[in-house]
């Protein structure tokens, strides 16, 4: 049973042996064979024999390298759009924010400014807010909208204030209020429509974005009109709870619906072109400022099970399973990440033409753009339903032809491609993308040999290098080892771990020292600290975190990444993977407006450092 069980696993692309990030070879039981099998719609013992294997496993296209970016080594910086604060936004960044953030930043020598996913996430439930866990991957997010840069907005903003001024209050704390900054923006965006709707459909260039868009577009606006009835009546904004006949995109109550509520889908067609329009707008000036890629967007590696897209296209996703990661250093269980995975199947049988279409529409006014958990384009972890992840297995899918598809998109768009490759990197995968001109993804805190940190000469070429990442602790968190008391205290991680993790980082913090003294770039202080003339600080200085990003700066990667915390000096980061309500995940605002970034210090001074590094000339 077990032989001809693994074969037919296999046949069907389900890896029944990998290799753990720590070395370790791992093998899945015949119960969790059995269930990926399922999942899979295979009956373990009887299913025919599968096909993968077939599809080709090398990439036959490229990515675009344009001079403007080989010619010289670049730097931009990273943030996250809804922590941008500005004296103008209404209770988190938008796009207008981000335009500004991109002039400042071309102006002090950036070649790109990275944002998190720009997604669309639920419109009719601003509690569901993690950028990574979108409703559809194809279209973006209205709340990032600047209200006050469209037709009509100003005015509207003027009157609410006047009639609300409730609604208001509460915006301008530490962390980003979605419901609140929801209510406001849906109650702004709905007068700007009514006041405008029919200048809106005499618009020949709204027309032209919703003739683009075709049936997707439309099916998201359905989607989305109906998910806000759902919940105006109590319901919720998932397709998941909603009545059974409202569940099938095509069922005679869906037409009704779609026939007596024109109005309404006609306003998230227009939210998507205001999105769209001012993205556009924002690259525009990136570049016009100076910037040569401009734009660094991010897609997210899945969708979320109850949104738009799954909706509208049952068949292309797996409902029986959800996306994870196996047991790591970082959680002994494995991570649960709620995703709906992709069918191998039915991305074969379309040509890839979904996986092209999302990441055509992301590189549509991006310079750049970055594939989260690039794995996925070979292997996805799927978790069967009602298991956890830790009785998962990777799915395979066939690596080259996913190449292409992403590929041929980037082309057409002429827009870089990063793929993040942290984590367990499946063995020639890097081999893979790079021959496609998929840049690598490469992190300080990671990029050891034999426990030491290894010098910039051993960056690779094509890369994005950096220090740090979202899901990371902002190098004065990581110096004081708060990423690690963080997993304590939301119960992720016992006491003895955590204190075996900060004596493994009072080791790393002197490790990177030393290699910092290697690249002659340590401060003398730190000399003193390191040759046990004065004790090691628990706290990072200026000085030090500006000769750390030195440090990685002058690597040969083509890119190297500083993310807004680490100019700022802050030290929360922005995601803490394996918590929910624990931590504030995706919610926490930079504490300095962007009216102030030109005259503050450390961020002018880390500019500065950046642009000695990396020369905005060649």
């Amino acid at each position: 049973m077990a032989a001809s069980l693994d074969a037919l696993a296999e046949s069907h692309g389900i890896q029944i042996v990998y290799r753990s990030e720590m070395g370790e070879t791992r093998e899945l039981s015949d119960e969790t064979k059995a269930d990926l099998l399922k999942v899979l719609s295979v009956d373990p013992e009887s299913g025919s024999e599968g096909r993968f294997g077939e599809a080709a496993q090398e990439p036959s296209k490229t990515c675009p390298l344009p001079a403007v970016v080989t010619d010289r080594r670049h730097w931009g910086v990273a943030c996250q759009l809804y922590g941008l604060r500005s004296h103008r936004s209404l209770g988190m960044g938008d796009f207008e924010d981000l335009g500004r953030f991109a002039v400042l930043a071309a102006g002090l020598g950036a070649s790109f400014v990275g944002v998190n996913p720009l997604h669309a996430l639920f419109m009719a439930d601003g509690g569901r807010y993690s950028p990574y866990s979108p409703s559809s991957r194809r279209f973006n997010n209205p709340l990032y909208l600047a209200v006050d840069e469209i037709q009509g907005g100003p005015e509207a903003i003027a009157e609410l204030k006047s009639e609300a001024p409730d609604l208001f209050r509460g915006l301008n704390g530490e962390l980003v209020d979605y419901p609140a900054v929801s209510r406001v923006k849906n109650r702004l965006l709905r007068a700007v429509f009514e006041n405008r709707c029919e200048d809106i459909r005499a618009s020949q260039a709204f027309e032209r974005f919703v003739s683009t868009g075709g049936a997707a577009l439309h099916a998201f606006a359905l989607f989305e009109a109906i998910s806000a009835h759902e919940v105006a009546s109590g319901g919720p904004a998932g397709w998941h709870g909603w009545r059974e006949a409202l569940k099938d995109r095509n069922s005679a109550e869906v037409v009704a619906f779609e026939d007596e509520h024109d109005r309404e889908i006609l306003f998230h067609k227009w939210l998507q072109f205001e999105a769209d329009e001012q993205i556009a707008s924002v690259q525009a000036r990136a570049k016009s400022a100076g910037m040569a890629i401009g734009l660094y967007l991010d897609l997210a590696v899945g969708v979320a099970p109850d949104g738009a897209e799954t909706w509208a296209d049952p068949a292309l996703t797996v409902a029986s399973a959800r996306v994870g990661s196996p047991p790591d250093m970082f959680n002994s269980s494995g991570q649960d990440w709620g995703l709906a995975p992709l069918s191998p199947t039915a991305l074969a049988e379309r040509d890839y033409r979904p996986l092209r279409q999302a990441f055509s529409q992301l590189t549509l006014h991006a310079g750049a753009a970055r594939i989260d958990h690039a794995m996925g384009l070979a292997r996805l972890w799927w978790i069967p339903e009602g298991k956890p992840s830790s009785k998962g297995g990777y799915v395979r899918y066939p690596l080259g032809d996913m190449i292409d598809a992403v590929a041929q998109a980037s082309s057409d768009n002429h827009c870089l491609v990063i793929g993040e490759d942290l984590g367990t990197v499946p063995e020639g995968f890097r081999d893979q993308m790079e021959a496609a001109n998929i840049l690598s993804y490469r992190v300080l805190y990671f990029e050891k040999r034999n426990e030491d940190f290894i010098l910039p000469s051993a960056y690779p070429r094509l890369a994005l290098a950096c220090v740090s990442t979202h899901d990371l602790a902002p190098l004065a968190g990581w110096w004081q080892g708060t990423d690690i008391k963080l997993r304590q205290e939301a119960g992720t991680q016992n006491e003895e771990a955590t204190a075996r993790d900060l004596d493994g980082r009072r080791e790393e913090r002197i490790d990177l020292l030393v290699a910092l003294r290697k690249a002659s770039l340590i401060p003398g202080d730190y000399e003193r600290m390191l040759n046990g003339e004065e004790p090691l600080s628990g706290e990072l200085s200026q000085t030090l975190s500006e000769a750390v990003h030195r440090f990685v700066a002058r690597s040969g990667s083509l890119l190297f990444a500083v993310q807004l915390e680490d100019m700022l000096g802050a030290t929360h980061q922005p995601n803490l993977p394996g918590t929910t309500d624990q931590y504030p995940n995706w919610r926490i605002r930079q504490d300095v407006a962007l009216e102030d970034l030109e005259d503050h210090q450390r961020f002018q001074s880390m500019a500065r450092a950046m642009r000695e590094e990396r020369p905005n000339h060649s």
